[in-house]
């Protein structure tokens, strides 16, 4: 490494700098990727709050097209950048933090040997503290997107004013255990599902990672995060119909767990599982570019791949 490295010019492994680019890589590899596929979103957030309200996904954009406009298939294209970015900063740098620290608390042999709980530690200690960031943003993207009849507000900023006048700043965090109870699982499986792939991967291999171009790398990363994407679209959605249904359908003053006892009641089963399919397309070429964005910004600067 040089001796003059920056965040932005091979920064020193562990240092300061490298934390601090890993989090821009991870809001630069989730902001805009999440917001991106806000149409699939859209469509996907309705059909878990009702599920006849549109015969398909395509039946779903064609009515929103016909009856609100061709720009309103991004509704709640705002939130989901801002919320994703703050999101994806502390994921990404916080996951590379915890990581470090708890890879310390043992010896190396014992870290490698333990890696996948060391893995899961970090990817779950990194998206609780990233939740935080996120939270608000998710609920008023879930209101601008499931409000019936549209619109709810004009904007993201015009969203946040209306939830805050009408329900207080809390309101914001209603929706923060069925969060917490979709995005850790989530991450856990995003995170070591893909360390493990990759690992897995480069052990099949002719050459070593380290002989391989940046690339060459890169290409493995993307490969890793669209299969760990699946896995966790699976892991986390029963989890993301209901904080759809919480942040639309909670009542005020009722509790949290009344709230999901009741919607559980109305929906069952296999209501959780509204909007799979399309899940597994969004988060399976979600997470597979963050992966491909992410590594492509670490290689950039100088800094190794992940995996």
């Amino acid at each position: 490494m040089s001796e003059k490295s920056s965040i932005f010019n091979s920064p020193k492994l562990y240092s300061f700098d490298y934390f601090a680019a890993c989090t821009i890589g991870g809001l630069v590899a989730c902001g805009p990727t999440h917001a991106s596929v806000t149409p699939l979103d859209l469509v996907k957030c309705r059909r878990q709050v009702d599920a006849s309200l549109y015969k398909s996904n395509l039946d779903g954009w064609r009515q929103i097209v016909r009856n609100e406009g061709l720009s309103k298939v991004f509704t709640g294209f705002g939130a989901t950048f801002i919320g994703y970015s703050f999101q994806g900063a502390f994921k990404y740098g916080g996951y590379e933090y915890f990581k470090h620290q708890y890879s310390h608390l043992v010896s190396p042999e014992t870290a490698h040997n333990y890696r996948t709980g060391i893995f899961l530690a970090a990817s779950a200690s990194a998206e609780f503290v990233a939740d935080l960031f996120l939270c608000p943003w998710e609920a008023i993207k879930v209101r601008q997107q499931t409000a019936l009849p549209p619109p709810f507000a004009r904007n993201v900023f015009d969203a946040y004013s209306k939830m805050v006048k009408a329900e207080g700043f809390a309101s914001l965090y209603k929706g923060i255990t069925p969060l917490w109870c979709r995005q850790i699982p989530y991450t856990m499986c995003k995170f070591t599902s893909f360390e493990r792939i990759v690992e897995s991967i480069y052990a099949r291999l002719p050459k070593p990672k380290s002989e391989m171009s940046n690339l060459a790398q890169i290409g493995v990363s993307f490969t890793g995060g669209y299969l760990a994407g699946i896995l966790c679209a699976v892991v986390s959605h029963p989890a993301d119909v209901m904080v759809s249904k919480i942040n639309n359908e909670r009542q005020k003053g009722e509790s949290m767990g009344h709230a999901m006892s009741r919607i559980y009641g109305k929906i069952g089963f296999p209501g959780l599982w509204n909007g799979l399919a399309v899940r597994i397309l969004m988060i399976g070429t979600l997470t597979s570019f963050q992966w491909l964005i992410y590594d492509s910004f670490k290689a950039a600067i100088g800094l190794p791949t992940t995996g």
